[in-house]
């Protein structure tokens, strides 16, 4: 019996339009429009728990450049340090591709680590809360990566398998890849963000200003990683320095990067709103109350 479904046959252009000397593509506009998104997200957040949305300006601004920096970095760094080392200039042309989550993962967390600092936030409520907007501008990054048919999947013949029939048109200057049938992981990791947003986002709905300090932070990073620990197992390699890994650990780059932050992530949720002195976190309750003190923090009995 033949499925109704056999495959999906993805031949989307990664181009939306050429404007003048600029050139429009989906991944830049779904990269920047999880961050429109997620504005609007934490303005409601915040409101809720009656700190003023201006910050919400001011954290943006922070977790852009955290994110940018950070996930070209690790690209870099991680999955192809010897040329970068060699040629530190190319490391500044972002235009040509190359972002890496665990650098973003890495940026975002300094990012919100100054954000806290300056502005006499925990660090911890701030995580909290941006976990949610986290998982919304993964889902969308993640099918930006489907539109430049990029992070394919290993053979496959389920049912939604997808034929990349680009694949080699697009990415010209690789090795080409058979045009064969592929597990579209940039779909599954798109759908478990959604999933994972939908998770934080009501558990935080629940409790607003007493969530227990670290626990959506601590949820987002242990299932986000753990998920794509096992999610590494159906992709296709990222390169010379991916290959290596796999040949002296029998696991990848993304799947070594994954495992302390899924032990940070275990860590954080066994200590979730354990601290008596601080079992919620505090932010500037700028709508109704002074901005509070890590001193002046009330001991919850």
């Amino acid at each position: 019996m033949v499925s109704l479904l056999a495959y999906i046959t993805w031949t989307a252009d990664p181009v939306i339009a050429h404007i003048g000397p600029l050139t429009l593509r989906w991944y830049g506009l779904l990269f920047m429009s999880g961050f429109v998104i997620g504005t609007f997200v934490l303005s409601h957040i915040y409101k809720s728990e009656r700190v003023s949305p201006r910050w919400v300006d001011v954290i943006t601004i922070y977790m852009l450049i955290g994110t940018v920096v950070g996930a070209r970095l690790g690209h870099c760094l991680f999955y192809d340090p010897q040329y970068y080392l060699a040629h530190p200039l190319d490391i500044l042309k972002i235009w040509e591709g190359g972002l890496a989550s665990h650098g973003a993962t890495i940026g975002i967390l300094l990012a919100c680590w100054l954000f806290a600092r300056n502005n006499k936030f925990d660090y911890l409520w701030v995580l909290d809360r941006i976990v949610i907007v986290v998982a919304i501008g993964g889902a969308l990054i993640r099918t930006g990566n489907l539109f430049n048919s990029e992070i394919i999947g290993k053979q496959t013949d389920v049912p939604w398998a997808f034929k990349f029939a680009r694949y080699n048109e697009i990415h010209h200057e690789l090795t080409n890849i058979p045009n064969e049938l592929r597990h579209p992981t940039q779909v599954y990791e798109a759908l478990f963000c959604v999933v994972l947003l939908i998770l934080l986002y009501t558990l935080w709905n629940r409790t607003k200003d007493r969530t227990p300090r670290g626990l959506l932070f601590g949820l987002f990073v242990v299932l986000l990683f753990t998920q794509r620990f096992l999610g590494e197992y159906l992709k296709v390699d990222q390169g010379e320095w991916d290959r290596k890994m796999l040949e002296l650990t029998h696991m990848n780059l993304g799947q070594l990067l994954s495992l302390p932050l899924i032990l940070v992530g275990i860590w954080v949720l066994w200590q979730a709103g354990k601290n008596p002195d601080n079992p919620y976190g505090y932010a500037p309750r700028d709508l109704d109350e002074p901005v509070p003190r890590k001193d002046s923090v009330v001991k919850v009995k």
